[in-house]
């Protein structure tokens, strides 16, 4: 760094330590902004492309502004080394919170993938959910439901607009009325419907009556039976290996589109 510049960073650290000028903190932001970007491309790398990289850069210079809040020049620390630990944090942090789909739930689908890959490879077929759970020693309910819940994650970026929170709104808008539907949850349901409409073409015809009547028509699994005139563990049975399918399906679109 030439001598000028040097000056010129140590004056504004000055003012920034003992003023708190705003002008102070715009030029060391300015000056330490290729830590932001060095840690979003590392970070980006093992993201999927629906990551917005200017979210991710935002998140930086949040982290950023916190280590320049927070340094503290009489430690024998460098301002670098410091600041690469709040950015960083500050990302992983930002990605985390705006997740639509719990870490639990996420660890849960990679455990279910994981068995559905180790018997499919045993038996040399398609696995059914009564297998897996088996295996895993869980309820079908419990497999039938990560199942479902993951689609989520294929079908919802990390970035969607409702996930922000508005900081100007009142304290009464704030206040949960769990007896309505909140948009979040209508959105989810909304994209869940049209992601499995897309697929449904996937199905036999069993499958797709079964996954049209549970989802579109909200028909309880024995309500559907009837309909069928076949018992409801036998619904069930078809209903699991259509989301098994689907939840083929939609994994491989998923990664298609990240191409």
């Amino acid at each position: 760094m030439p001598d000028t510049m040097k000056e010129e960073q140590q004056f504004y650290w000055k003012e920034w330590l003992e003023k708190r000028d705003p002008d102070a903190a715009d030029f060391l932001i300015k000056c330490y902004e290729p830590l932001v970007q060095f840690h979003v491309r590392r970070i980006a790398v093992g993201l999927p492309k629906t990551v917005s990289r200017d979210e991710l850069m935002s998140y930086g210079y949040m982290g950023l502004y916190d280590a320049l809040v927070k340094f503290e020049a009489k430690r024998e620390l460098k301002f670098d080394t410091y600041a690469s630990f709040r950015i960083r944090g500050a990302i992983l942090d930002g990605l985390r919170r705006d997740d639509p789909v719990p870490r639990t739930l996420r660890e849960k689908g990679k455990k279910i993938d994981a068995v559905v890959e180790h018997l499919e490879q045993k038996y040399k077929r398609n696995v059914t959910i009564e297998e897996i759970a088996s295996e895993m020693e869980i309820s079908i309910e419990e497999v039938e439901g990560t199942i479902t819940d993951g689609f989520l994650g294929n079908m919802i970026s990390i970035d969607d607009e409702f996930l922000s929170n508005d900081r100007h709104d009142q304290i009464a808008h704030l206040i949960e009325d769990k007896q309505v539907e909140k948009p979040e949850q209508k959105l989810i349901k909304e994209e869940m419907i049209t992601a499995l409409s897309e697929q449904l073409t996937h199905l036999n015809d069993k499958e797709q009556l079964v996954v049209s009547l549970f989802y579109f028509e909200e028909l309880t699994l024995t309500e559907i039976g009837k309909v069928l005139s076949v018992s409801t563990s036998r619904v069930s049975q078809i209903h699991s290996k259509a989301l098994l399918k689907l939840k083929k399906v939609l994994e491989a679109s998923a990664l298609f589109n990240d191409m």
